[in-house]
């Protein structure tokens, strides 16, 4: 499983601008959780760069993508599809969901989730659009961005009704990026800009490179995962085994 997404860094480009650095995570079939690189954006990119970030993730090993998870960037699914065939593409949903709540006054949060719950919980894409069509009911005449969002969304965001529990659970949570984010957030808060994009790559890249020195995170990681991977090897059940490391004993 691969995730993709963004921190914004201020970059000094005759004046202070906010650029997207683009983060791969890569999750094997083992479990191991890997940073497969940073690529820093201008905020228009499209299927051309998105081809070229991928291509290489390809060539340095990753053979097969079981699933990506992302934001609808311009370009990415199509370029994801060109890489990985076989490959599906999904929404970040609580990224989606977080999204939803930019369009509507905070004192609606709490009715607009629980009405929103139903939608993320149905156990087939038909049930989802039904309780997607009761939310427009109650919500669209106040919010009308709000069901468009998710409508456009749609495409990306129903392949996530299709898994089992424990895959659920991983595509919804972005446990696995968001505390990365958070460390990469700190660091480049304290420089306030910087001076190019080199300047901010390097110091995203020494972020990288500190973290869990001892191993310990990278264990329990890996153990959380455990039903995960069960799930995966059942759902991706000829694709999986194929990508298992073959063990020296397997061989004779």
């Amino acid at each position: 499983m691969l995730i993709i997404d963004a921190i914004v860094v201020k970059v000094r480009d005759g004046q202070v601008t906010n650029k997207p650095f683009y983060v791969v995570i890569g999750v094997t079939v083992n479990g191991e959780r890997d940073i497969l690189g940073i690529w820093a954006g201008d905020g228009g990119e499209g299927a051309k760069f998105w081809l070229s970030v991928l291509t290489e993730i390809k060539s340095r090993g990753v053979a097969d993508a079981l699933i990506v998870v992302c934001d609808g960037l311009k370009g990415l699914p199509q370029s994801i599809a060109a890489t990985w065939p076989l490959a599906q593409v999904q929404s970040c949903v609580i990224h989606l969901i977080r999204n939803t709540f930019r369009y509507a006054s905070r004192k609606d949060w709490e009715a607009l989730a629980r009405d929103l719950r139903p939608v993320c919980t149905a156990p087939t894409a038909e049930a989802a659009e039904a309780r997607l069509d009761d939310l427009d009911a109650a919500w669209g005449p106040k919010y009308p961005a709000v069901t468009r969002l998710w409508r456009s969304a749609w495409p990306e965001f129903i392949p996530f009704l299709d898994y089992d529990t424990e895959i659920r659970k991983v595509i919804f949570s972005t446990n696995a990026i968001d505390s990365l984010n958070a460390r990469y957030r700190r660091a480049v808060r304290a420089r306030g800009h910087f001076p190019n994009d080199q300047a901010a790559l390097k110091c995203l890249y020494l972020i990288t490179r500190s973290l869990d020195p001892t191993g310990k995170g990278r264990a329990r990681w890996i153990t959380r995962w455990k039903p995960a991977l069960n799930a995966f090897a059942i759902t991706f059940e000829g694709r999986f085994t194929r990508a298992l490391p073959t063990r020296k004993n397997d061989s004779q």
